[in-house]
């Protein structure tokens, strides 16, 4: 049988220096696989483009590049209903890759009704881990690491550094990773909290609340590879006070810079210390305490190998991986299609 050789609209736009690297390195893993054809997202490109199969990772950032006004929202919202109905007639294919498992909670009605459709959609779900539940099919492709990636200037570790990086948004609990390092009593202890607040209230929360302890540095805006790189690797250990973690990429973004984490206890954190060996992922349950932290610097204290072991988490069979989904995806919608009588 001929092989199919799909051409693939993804949800991500040409990759830039902001772009997640998790989208630029599988666009460049794509890219080298031989049979299948990447075009990235345009809405020309999604409503009068050739393509076979779609691919989504954040749904939801097509909806919000229209950038703050109302008539540039409600355009997009347009655009995307028209490629909604475009891939219903057409019966296009659609792939998903599950970031999260629900939809983001702050969205307008009518983003949520465009969500949903996109869900409907959905013939085929990449997940991360294995402990994601999902309608099938579904396919399992692990995150990959970023030891190709952060490639910057290593900072030496300052012994009794806590570090925070990463977009700060409400359900990441940084407020109260602030309000439980300022009751820990060891005065050598610091903590850097690191990256751009999802909106300027937030933002203002978290500089209020550190206010007053000398301990804590807070650099709220966006943070370039270099100086995350620098920010890591000066830390004995990298906290993650998500109130809620299912997939994380600062968690490996952390393992490939070989500091060890502290994370919420999830099935998917267990699995994952597991994995890449003892003394690297610490866990709390509940909310984030002194104590936690205290406990968890105490750990990851004692030896441990040099390195985490990533080696399930290369990135040189993502790109097929990704593209035996595109082929079934394909091949299901093209059955389904010919036990209807609908041409394909």
């Amino acid at each position: 049988m001929q092989q199919v050789h799909p051409r693939i609209l993804v949800s991500n736009r040409e990759p830039r220096s902001t772009t997640n690297p998790y989208i630029t390195m599988l666009t460049t893993a794509l890219r080298r696989t031989p049979g299948v054809e990447v075009v990235t997202f345009s809405y020309p490109a999604a409503l009068f483009g050739r393509y076979d199969v779609v691919h989504l990772h954040w749904p939801e950032t097509i909806l919000g590049q229209g950038g703050r006004r109302r008539s540039g929202r409600l355009v997009r919202w347009g655009l995307t209903a028209l490629l909604l109905v475009r891939l219903t007639i057409t019966r296009t294919p659609v792939v998903r890759t599950m970031h999260n498992v629900e939809l983001p909670a702050d969205v307008s009605g009518a983003q949520r009704l465009l969500l949903l459709w996109f869900d409907r959609l959905t013939t085929h779900r990449i997940v991360l881990n294995d402990r994601t539940e999902c309608p099938g099919p579904v396919t399992t492709i692990r995150h990959g690491h970023y030891r190709d990636w952060y490639t910057g200037p290593r900072s030496p570790a300052i012994p009794g550094r806590l570090q925070y990086v990463g977009l700060v948004r409400r359900y990441k609990g940084v407020e109260g990773l602030v309000e439980a390092f300022r009751s820990v009593a060891d005065e050598s202890l610091t903590l850097g909290i690191a990256g751009a607040a999802s909106t300027s209230e937030l933002a203002d929360t978290i500089t209020t609340l550190a206010d007053g302890d000398a301990r804590i540095t807070v650099r709220l805006g966006f943070l370039p590879d270099d100086d995350l790189v620098a920010a890591v690797t000066a830390a004995e250990l990298v906290v993650l006070p998500y109130r809620f973690m299912h997939n994380s990429g600062t968690v490996l973004a952390a393992l490939s810079l070989d500091r060890p984490v502290l994370a919420p206890d999830t099935a998917v954190n267990a699995d994952l210390a597991a994995e890449v060996g003892p003394g690297w992922i610490h866990t709390f349950a509940g909310d984030l305490t002194s104590e936690a932290i205290e406990a968890a610097l105490a750990t990851a204290r004692e030896p441990r190998a040099a390195s985490p072991d990533l080696s399930a988490r290369e990135w040189d069979h993502a790109g097929q991986a990704h593209l035996a989904v595109y082929r079934a995806a394909l091949s299901r919608e093209r059955s389904a299609a010919r036990a209807a009588g609908t041409p394909t």
